[in-house]
Protein backbone atom coordinates (compact mmCIF):
# COMPACT_ATOMS: atom_id res chain seq x y z
CA UNK A 1 0.00 0.00 0.00
CA UNK A 2 2.87 2.17 0.87
CA UNK A 3 4.53 2.11 -2.50
CA UNK A 4 1.03 2.10 -4.39
CA UNK A 5 0.61 5.59 -2.84
CA UNK A 6 3.77 6.87 -3.58
CA UNK A 7 3.35 6.26 -6.81
CA UNK A 8 -0.14 8.25 -7.10
CA UNK A 9 1.14 11.32 -5.85
CA UNK A 10 4.34 10.92 -8.38
CA UNK A 11 1.90 10.54 -11.43
CA UNK A 12 -0.32 13.30 -10.09
CA UNK A 13 2.89 15.65 -10.04
CA UNK A 14 4.27 14.78 -13.20
CA UNK A 15 1.29 14.93 -14.90
CA UNK A 16 0.72 18.56 -14.79
CA UNK A 17 4.05 19.28 -15.37
CA UNK A 18 4.14 18.00 -18.83
CA UNK A 19 1.14 19.52 -19.70
CA UNK A 20 2.25 23.22 -18.84
CA UNK A 21 5.32 22.16 -20.71
CA UNK A 22 3.49 21.33 -24.22
CA UNK A 23 1.65 24.41 -23.60
CA UNK A 24 4.68 26.77 -23.70
CA UNK A 25 6.20 25.16 -26.43
CA UNK A 26 3.06 25.85 -28.69
CA UNK A 27 2.85 29.17 -26.59
CA UNK A 28 6.56 29.63 -28.40
CA UNK A 29 5.88 28.10 -31.69
CA UNK A 30 2.81 30.31 -32.49
CA UNK A 31 5.48 33.53 -32.05
CA UNK A 32 6.69 35.99 -34.73
CA UNK A 33 10.46 34.98 -36.08
CA UNK A 34 12.75 37.02 -34.54
CA UNK A 35 14.02 38.41 -37.97
CA UNK A 36 10.74 39.36 -38.91
CA UNK A 37 10.01 41.20 -35.35
CA UNK A 38 13.27 42.41 -34.89
CA UNK A 39 14.59 43.76 -38.47
CA UNK A 40 18.52 44.20 -38.35
CA UNK A 41 20.17 47.72 -37.95
CA UNK A 42 21.51 47.18 -42.08
CA UNK A 43 17.61 47.17 -42.85
CA UNK A 44 17.23 49.96 -40.55
CA UNK A 45 19.91 52.08 -41.97
CA UNK A 46 18.99 51.00 -45.82
CA UNK A 47 14.89 51.99 -44.90
CA UNK A 48 16.50 55.68 -43.60
CA UNK A 49 18.59 55.75 -46.83
CA UNK A 50 16.01 55.35 -49.13
CA UNK A 51 13.76 57.94 -47.32
CA UNK A 52 16.57 60.53 -47.40
CA UNK A 53 17.28 59.83 -51.32
CA UNK A 54 13.87 60.39 -52.42
CA UNK A 55 12.89 63.34 -50.26
CA UNK A 56 12.52 66.19 -52.87
CA UNK A 57 14.88 68.83 -53.35
CA UNK A 58 12.13 71.74 -54.02
CA UNK A 59 8.51 72.17 -53.21
CA UNK A 60 6.14 70.95 -55.44
CA UNK A 61 4.51 74.78 -55.22
CA UNK A 62 6.81 77.94 -56.18
CA UNK A 63 6.04 81.35 -57.30
CA UNK A 64 6.19 81.81 -61.11
CA UNK A 65 8.92 83.78 -60.39
CA UNK A 66 11.02 81.55 -58.39
CA UNK A 67 10.28 78.68 -61.17
CA UNK A 68 11.43 80.64 -63.65
CA UNK A 69 14.82 81.17 -62.02
CA UNK A 70 14.93 77.91 -59.64
CA UNK A 71 12.80 75.81 -61.55
CA UNK A 72 14.06 72.17 -62.35
CA UNK A 73 14.08 73.75 -66.26
CA UNK A 74 14.89 77.63 -64.70
CA UNK A 75 16.56 79.86 -66.18
CA UNK A 76 19.77 79.36 -63.24
CA UNK A 77 19.72 75.53 -63.95
CA UNK A 78 19.72 75.57 -67.63
CA UNK A 79 22.96 78.29 -67.19
CA UNK A 80 24.78 75.94 -64.99
CA UNK A 81 25.04 78.66 -62.39
CA UNK A 82 23.36 76.75 -59.88
CA UNK A 83 22.63 72.89 -60.05
CA UNK A 84 19.90 70.82 -58.70
CA UNK A 85 22.27 68.81 -56.01
CA UNK A 86 21.92 68.90 -52.12
CA UNK A 87 25.12 70.60 -51.62
CA UNK A 88 23.48 73.47 -53.93
CA UNK A 89 20.29 73.72 -52.63
CA UNK A 90 22.04 74.13 -48.66
CA UNK A 91 23.75 77.43 -50.35
CA UNK A 92 20.24 78.23 -52.04
CA UNK A 93 18.59 78.24 -48.59
CA UNK A 94 21.49 80.32 -47.02
CA UNK A 95 21.35 83.01 -49.86
CA UNK A 96 17.86 83.10 -49.47
CA UNK A 97 17.79 84.26 -45.84
CA UNK A 98 20.14 87.19 -46.92
CA UNK A 99 17.58 87.90 -49.49
CA UNK A 100 14.30 87.54 -46.99
CA UNK A 101 16.48 89.98 -44.50
CA UNK A 102 17.22 92.25 -47.27
CA UNK A 103 13.28 92.09 -47.70
CA UNK A 104 12.80 92.91 -44.48
CA UNK A 105 15.11 95.78 -44.20
CA UNK A 106 13.62 97.48 -47.51
CA UNK A 107 10.29 96.77 -46.25
CA UNK A 108 10.77 99.55 -43.15
CA UNK A 109 12.53 101.62 -45.55
CA UNK A 110 10.06 101.66 -47.67
CA UNK A 111 6.97 101.99 -44.78
CA UNK A 112 9.15 105.16 -43.38
CA UNK A 113 9.36 106.46 -46.98
CA UNK A 114 5.38 105.63 -47.05
CA UNK A 115 5.06 107.92 -43.69
CA UNK A 116 7.14 110.95 -45.56
CA UNK A 117 5.14 110.87 -48.73
CA UNK A 118 1.71 110.97 -46.79
CA UNK A 119 3.18 114.00 -44.91
CA UNK A 120 4.21 115.76 -47.91
CA UNK A 121 0.85 114.74 -49.36
CA UNK A 122 -1.54 116.05 -46.68
CA UNK A 123 0.71 119.53 -47.08
CA UNK A 124 0.79 119.73 -50.90
CA UNK A 125 -3.20 119.66 -50.67
CA UNK A 126 -3.33 123.23 -48.75
CA UNK A 127 -0.07 124.89 -50.20
CA UNK A 128 0.29 127.57 -52.45
CA UNK A 129 2.51 129.55 -54.04
CA UNK A 130 6.05 129.16 -53.78
CA UNK A 131 5.19 126.38 -51.13
CA UNK A 132 3.63 124.52 -53.52
CA UNK A 133 5.39 123.81 -55.54
CA UNK A 134 8.93 123.31 -53.34
CA UNK A 135 6.56 120.38 -51.57
CA UNK A 136 5.39 119.06 -54.90
CA UNK A 137 9.39 118.82 -55.95
CA UNK A 138 9.82 116.92 -52.78
CA UNK A 139 6.80 115.00 -52.86
CA UNK A 140 7.58 113.96 -56.32
CA UNK A 141 11.61 113.16 -55.14
CA UNK A 142 9.66 110.87 -52.21
CA UNK A 143 7.64 108.96 -54.79
CA UNK A 144 10.76 108.46 -56.81
CA UNK A 145 12.20 106.98 -53.80
CA UNK A 146 9.25 104.96 -52.62
CA UNK A 147 9.31 103.49 -56.42
CA UNK A 148 12.68 102.87 -56.11
CA UNK A 149 12.96 100.84 -52.77
CA UNK A 150 9.19 99.14 -53.15
CA UNK A 151 10.20 97.53 -56.59
CA UNK A 152 13.76 96.29 -54.82
CA UNK A 153 12.15 94.58 -51.73
CA UNK A 154 9.17 93.60 -54.34
CA UNK A 155 11.85 91.83 -56.48
CA UNK A 156 13.65 89.98 -53.58
CA UNK A 157 10.47 88.85 -52.71
CA UNK A 158 10.17 87.48 -56.35
CA UNK A 159 13.43 85.85 -57.19
CA UNK A 160 14.54 84.97 -53.74
CA UNK A 161 15.30 80.69 -53.99
CA UNK A 162 12.33 78.68 -52.94
CA UNK A 163 12.25 76.90 -49.15
CA UNK A 164 13.30 73.53 -49.33
CA UNK A 165 8.93 72.82 -47.81
CA UNK A 166 6.10 73.89 -49.64
CA UNK A 167 3.94 76.55 -47.52
CA UNK A 168 1.80 75.03 -44.81
CA UNK A 169 -2.23 73.93 -45.17
CA UNK A 170 -4.84 76.63 -43.83
CA UNK A 171 -4.63 80.34 -43.16
CA UNK A 172 -1.15 81.65 -41.61
CA UNK A 173 0.59 85.16 -41.49
CA UNK A 174 2.79 84.16 -44.51
CA UNK A 175 -0.18 83.73 -46.68
CA UNK A 176 -1.65 86.89 -45.39
CA UNK A 177 1.11 88.76 -45.45
CA UNK A 178 1.07 87.60 -49.60
CA UNK A 179 -2.79 88.59 -49.91
CA UNK A 180 -1.74 92.27 -48.25
CA UNK A 181 1.09 91.91 -50.65
CA UNK A 182 -1.58 92.03 -54.05
CA UNK A 183 -3.34 94.43 -52.20
CA UNK A 184 -0.88 97.04 -52.21
CA UNK A 185 0.93 96.19 -55.41
CA UNK A 186 -2.19 96.87 -56.96
CA UNK A 187 -2.54 100.34 -55.30
CA UNK A 188 1.25 101.36 -55.80
CA UNK A 189 0.30 100.98 -59.94
CA UNK A 190 -3.04 102.56 -59.27
CA UNK A 191 -1.59 105.79 -56.97
CA UNK A 192 1.29 106.20 -60.06
CA UNK A 193 -1.28 106.02 -62.65
CA UNK A 194 -3.28 108.45 -61.00
CA UNK A 195 -0.35 110.73 -60.28
CA UNK A 196 0.63 111.38 -63.84
CA UNK A 197 -2.86 112.24 -64.15
CA UNK A 198 -3.70 114.96 -61.88
CA UNK A 199 -2.17 117.42 -63.89
CA UNK A 200 -4.32 117.15 -66.44
CA UNK A 201 -7.58 116.17 -64.41
CA UNK A 202 -7.62 117.87 -60.62
CA UNK A 203 -10.74 116.43 -59.82
CA UNK A 204 -8.47 112.80 -59.30
CA UNK A 205 -7.08 114.25 -56.02
CA UNK A 206 -9.14 112.56 -53.73
CA UNK A 207 -8.97 109.40 -55.46
CA UNK A 208 -5.45 109.92 -55.18
CA UNK A 209 -5.20 110.53 -52.08
CA UNK A 210 -7.84 107.29 -51.20
CA UNK A 211 -5.61 105.02 -53.33
CA UNK A 212 -2.38 106.07 -51.52
CA UNK A 213 -3.75 105.67 -47.89
CA UNK A 214 -5.09 102.80 -48.74
CA UNK A 215 -1.96 101.32 -50.03
CA UNK A 216 -0.46 102.56 -47.17
CA UNK A 217 -2.41 100.64 -44.67
CA UNK A 218 -2.37 97.37 -47.10
CA UNK A 219 1.62 97.68 -46.66
CA UNK A 220 1.74 98.59 -42.68
CA UNK A 221 -0.60 95.55 -42.57
CA UNK A 222 1.51 93.33 -44.11
CA UNK A 223 4.40 94.41 -42.35
CA UNK A 224 2.55 93.94 -38.70
CA UNK A 225 1.56 90.26 -39.95
CA UNK A 226 4.85 88.97 -40.29
CA UNK A 227 5.38 90.01 -36.41
CA UNK A 228 2.42 88.10 -35.04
Amino acid sequence: MKYVFFATLLWLGVGPLRAQDSTAVRRDTSTTPASTANPSADDLLAGLTDSTETQPLLPHKMLFTQRAFWGPKGLLRSMKIAPLTSEGRIKELKVRRTMLVAHQIGGFVTLAGFVAQGLLGAKLYNAKGQDYVDTKKWHERSATFINITYGTTLALALTTPPPIIGTKRGFTTIKLHKYLAIVHLTGMVATNILAHMIGENPELKPYHRAVAYTTFGAYAASIIALKF
